[in-house]
């Protein structure tokens, strides 16, 4: 087997890395974008300056439209304008500064050791990215539950087709709505067979975890208000919802700044390249290197993902075989 090596930076000497917030301007687009599963997402759209999603809250279906002139700006400079239809219109614009983002402080290391500086560097690069949170947690679940185990590609068609076959029309002007089509209702998910998910690509397993899912809309929107560890926890209880699927919940519906994805393929590869010089890791290897940014790992994180883009590869390229053809 070929290691592939390079240089690290010394460990830190104090344990732990000390934190103050910053100023810095906000962009919409990139904040946002976390919330679009792919470009052709049936459920949200993010063009130049607009934003619209179509969702359900627990006052009912909902479509959200968000317009800017400025990004990235500062947060009252943005021109940022919120509509909203639907039996959950109030439920949404009520939630408008927790999605974009408004409550969350852009954070840097307050003295930064030498073994710090690719995570200072990450974190410089991604400071107008606010962490959103939805609230929407049913939503987000359903498309994270999807991408388990398979390839993104593969994940954002199953999603599309999925909401496409089974997602009513948004509510709203048609200007708005427009093409816009509902999450499946829980009520629609519920009782499926797992045979009806098949030619959609999705197994047994994931059919599973997501008619599960489906069961505790109403427990799930109560959950959005717990702490982020609290809300974990009861997610886990649900079958086919594991850490992974709990971690990148965590960050996308309750804007948790210390939400580490574990049991990813790719991310702790990722961290231990960039901050150890190490093409391969496990997850245990990677909570090592964010303990010392513990309370911010999550944005850490993800900002070394974006900053490093990848670890080296190794071997012939792999053929991707779809799962609907296993």
């Amino acid at each position: 087997m070929r290691v592939i090596t390079r240089t690290s930076p010394p460990s830190r000497s104090a344990p732990e890395a000390t934190w103050r917030t910053v100023e810095a301007p906000r962009s919409l687009r990139r904040t946002l974008g976390a919330y679009q599963i792919g470009g052709g997402d049936p459920t949200t759209r993010l063009e130049p300056g607009r934003f619209r999603r179509a969702t359900l809250t627990p006052d009912g279906p909902g479509t959200l439209q968000l317009t800017w002139r400025a990004d990235p700006a500062p947060v009252d400079d943005d021109g940022l304008d919120a509509g909203a239809w639907g039996p959950g219109a109030d439920w949404l614009l009520a939630r408008v500064d927790a999605l974009t983002g408004r409550r969350d402080q852009v954070v840097e290391i307050e003295e930064p050791e030498e073994s710090d500086r690719p995570v200072v560097a990450a974190l410089a690069a991604s400071r107008t990215i606010r962490l959103g949170a939805s609230g929407t947690l049913y939503h987000e679940l359903l498309p994270t539950i999807i991408g388990q185990r398979i390839t993104g590609g593969e994940a954002l068609r199953q999603w599309h087709r999925l909401v496409r076959e089974l997602g009513e029309p948004a509510p709203g002007p048609p200007e708005v709505a427009g093409e816009l089509r509902l999450p499946p209702a829980p009520a629609t998910l519920y009782r499926r067979p797992t045979w009806w998910f098949h030619p959609l690509g999705i197994e047994d397993k994931r059919a599973r975890a997501l008619t599960e899912v489906a069961r505790h809309p109403q427990k799930l929107f109560a959950w959005a208000d717990l702490s982020p560890a609290d809300a974990a926890a009861k997610m886990t209880l649900i079958p086919g919802v594991g850490p992974w699927t709990a971690g990148t919940v965590r960050g996308l519906a309750l804007g948790d700044p210390d939400a580490v994805v574990v049991g990813d393929y790719h991310y702790a590869n990722v961290v231990a390249w960039a901050l150890a010089g190490e093409a391969r890791a496990d997850d245990d290897r990677m909570l090592e290197l964010l303990a010392p940014y513990r309370g911010q790992r999550g944005r850490v994180m993800y900002a070394v993902v974006r900053a490093t883009g990848s670890a080296p590869k190794f071997g012939p390229r792999q053929r991707i075989l779809p799962m609907s053809k296993w």
